[in-house]
């Protein structure tokens, strides 16, 4: 019996199997409302038979995003187009659909990607100023963002709270709080990023303690028989920025909160970084989060093979996987892992009769005659 396709639970959510779809921005948004490419984007991915499905770093406000076509659920348009899009899924695929709320903190008001990811200056449309802990630019020639006072802190956990509750009213399975990848809540973590002198910035429990607020924000917002949980940075990849240590803190304090998982991921605060990359290179940090905090854990990173998973739950160093390129590239990932592993996986009804013969077993339930 293949490890990673046994079910497991996250907080009362239970899964099928242990893969997930990590989150993924695809800064194709119109003022934040999911239009036609999510639709077609998100409804292929819902077909994989992956367990759960993490809807991209989605803004709790305007200045919150990354860039102009970031995703949001801050106003009644960005919940009807989410709506639409989730109407869709639901009628055609029984997968799990969670949500990763984010603010981008001193990372906004960026292009695409595809646009080289250069910061837009606050005065030239249509970019905004950027807010952070500390004003301190993301890299060198980049404006310094505004440093949040305690009216800013206020508002942002608002915007959290709100977020949230538009979320329990689309009916999410599940929320992940974006606390890595360099914006504003991993921000407030990192060293290098927060430079405060007041109750949020200087020792680790100061460091932590918006990201606290925020977590119990979201928390107390959204259905209460639903899970929420935490996406962590382990590592700055810098000497003297966040790491493995504060993470394992972290955690523990967020367990205590009644966070229902640790998705292990590392970077994103700094250019500086000097990430070492190898086939699974963050899962040892997932590993040690989930010894000595007990959380279900959730590995992420250059994990793209079968067995590589397989290995992974089996060794017992996570409690499942979260891919993201790696489904990009095969959005049918899913389907072959349980080919290579013996295992089944759900599947549509319009695609039974794409099984090979050698894996006739391969789709749970399937039986089709021909016409």
């Amino acid at each position: 019996m293949s490890k990673l396709f046994e079910p497991m639970r996250i907080g009362n959510l239970r899964l099928d199997n242990r893969i997930l779809i990590a989150p993924m921005c695809q800064y194709s948004a119109t003022d934040g409302t999911a239009g036609d490419w999510h639709l077609i984007h998100l409804g292929h991915l819902a077909l994989s038979g992956a367990a759960l499905l993490i809807i991209e770093a989605t803004a709790v406000s305007a200045e919150g995003r990354i860039t102009p076509g970031d995703l949001g659920l801050y106003s009644d348009d960005n919940e009807a187009g989410l709506a639409r899009v989730l109407r869709a899924l639901r009628a055609h695929s029984p997968m799990k659909i969670g949500m990763q709320l984010a603010h981008a903190g001193r990372k906004a008001s960026s292009h695409a990607p595809w646009e080289g990811g250069a910061q837009y200056r606050s005065n030239a449309s249509p970019g905004w100023k950027a807010l952070a802990p500390s004003a301190l630019p993301h890299a060198p020639g980049e404006e310094a963002p505004l440093a949040l006072n305690a009216t800013g802190l206020s508002r942002i956990r608002d915007q959290f709270a709100r977020a949230a509750q538009r979320a329990a009213r689309l009916g999410l399975d599940g929320i992940e709080v974006h606390a890595a990848h360099g914006y504003l809540l991993h921000q407030f973590l990192s060293p290098l990023a927060n430079q405060r002198d007041d109750a949020y910035g200087g020792s680790l429990d100061n460091r932590m303690r918006f990201v606290l607020e925020v977590f119990d924000t979201v928390r107390d917002a959204f259905a209460a028989d639903k899970p929420v949980w935490a996406r962590i940075s382990a590592t700055d990849w810098v000497s003297g920025g966040w790491d493995i240590d504060g993470t394992v803190a972290l955690s523990k304090a967020l367990q205590a909160r009644g966070c229902a998982a640790i998705h292990v991921s590392s970077g994103g605060v700094s250019p500086l970084q000097a990430i070492k990359l190898g086939p699974g290179y963050q899962v040892p940090y997932a590993q040690r989060v989930k010894a000595e905090v007990g959380l279900p854990t959730i590995a992420v990173g250059l994990i793209t093979e079968a067995q590589q998973a397989e290995a992974i739950i089996a060794n017992g160093e996570a409690d499942a996987v979260a891919l993201a390129r790696a489904m990009l590239y095969d959005p049918r990932w899913p389907w072959h892992a349980a080919a290579e592993l013996g295992a089944q996986v759900r599947a549509p009804e319009q695609y039974w009769r794409s099984q090979p013969r050698e894996f006739k077993d391969l789709f749970e339930g399937a039986q089709f005659g021909a016409r």
